[in-house]
């Protein structure tokens, strides 16, 4: 009983965290945000590569691919403006957020549990949602670099009076 309470919460903690990443308002965000700016010891995602992140990342789940009211598609096809791409950096800013409190609320599984169990369950549960944290924060430098240099190109047409509308 006190496992299926575990599951059970677990799943509703990430159901809770899903709709709450969708309902916030994304000028809440600060993609600068001392949280979700990159760290020296990320050397521009080369620490990631050394888990060969670009193996396995499209691999997990993407609750925007499940979930069929998600507002944001968190992909890139065809031609894509700068401005959409800052849309995409948010997100990013979001799931991790997510994924974050995830990890700390879930230490309140250890509540069900008489003993080391609880706390087993919610490492497994930490340890699980390190891998999204991890794309998110491989992605965005990444995404932040391609909209700097599309909003270059941008002006240098906006110059010769090219629209992108």
């Amino acid at each position: 009983m006190k496992l299926i309470r575990s599951l059970l919460y677990l799943a509703l903690l990430g159901l809770f965290s899903y709709y709450t990443g969708e309902a916030l308002p994304r000028t809440w965000i600060r993609e600068n945000a001392c949280l979700f700016r990159p760290k020296r010891w990320e050397q521009e995602g080369a620490f990631y590569e050394k888990f060969k992140i670009k193996k396995w990342k499209l691999k997990l789940i993407d609750m925007s691919k499940i979930m069929k009211n998600s507002k944001i598609r968190k992909e890139i096809r065809g031609e894509i403006q700068s401005s959409k791409m800052t849309v995409l950096i948010k997100e990013t800013c979001v799931a991790e957020l997510s994924h974050w409190f995830l990890c700390i609320s879930s230490v309140f599984v250890c509540n069900f549990w008489d003993n080391w169990i609880g706390g087993m369950i919610w490492l497994l549960y930490v340890i699980g949602n390190l891998p999204f944290i991890m794309i998110q924060r491989y992605n965005r430098p990444n995404l932040q670099r391609l909209r700097n240099k599309m909003t270059m190109r941008e002006q240098r047409f906006n110059e010769r009076g090219i629209s992108f509308d």
